[in-house]
Formats: C-alpha cells, sequence, structure tokens
C-alpha cells in the first residue's frame, strides 16, 4: 500500500484518494498550497515564484515554509537516489 504511513498519521481516505486525482476540494487552502508547492518543487522548480511564495507566507510562517521545502527536498533526493542505485521499493510502497 502506497500511503500505508499516511494512513497511520492519520490521512483520510478521501484525503489519500484525492491526491492522485483532481479534488482540491478535499484540502484546505493551506494544505492546498503547501501541496502546490511541492509538486512545484517535483516537477519544475522554475514554476516556484514570488505569487506561491505570498500565499504560501498567508498560510504558514516563513520557519514552516523552510520545514516544508527542507522536508520536501530530502523527500525528493533519497527518492532519486535510490532510483539511480536500482532500489526496489518496499512491497508496502506499492
Amino acid at each position: 500500500m502506497r500511503y500505508a504511513g499516511a494512513r497511520q498519521q492519520g490521512l483520510t481516505e478521501e484525503k489519500i484518494a484525492a491526491l492522485d486525482g483532481d479534488a482540491p476540494e478535499a484540502f484546505t487552502p493551506r494544505e492546498q498550497v503547501a501541496l502546490r508547492f511541492a509538486e512545484l518543487m517535483a516537477v519544475d522548480h522554475h514554476k516556484v515564484d514570488d505569487a506561491l511564495f505570498a500565499e504560501l507566507k498567508r498560510h504558514f510562517t516563513e520557519a514552516e515554509i523552510v520545514e516544508l521545502g527542507v522536508n520536501v527536498a530530502m523527500y525528493l533526493g533519497l527518492g532519486r537516489f535510490t532510483a539511480v542505485l536500482g532500489v526496489d521499493a518496499e512491497p508496502a510502497c506499492h
């Protein structure tokens, strides 16, 4: 189960399903901007612009934005590193 950790942390099935779909209404505005930031960091970091930072600042403190960015960067880096090494995801991640 790809989202086993999310379930253990209390993420609802509705929100887990919305992560793979197009249902932003499942998330609060704060969660939506965090997800948008994380996705842009992963897909096209050049699109993380002043407008997005302004929106992040409406919902998060500067320290929270830094923490969010560091966590996204660490997980992206870990994913790329394990891919380079050819490490297979644990069965719980499928």
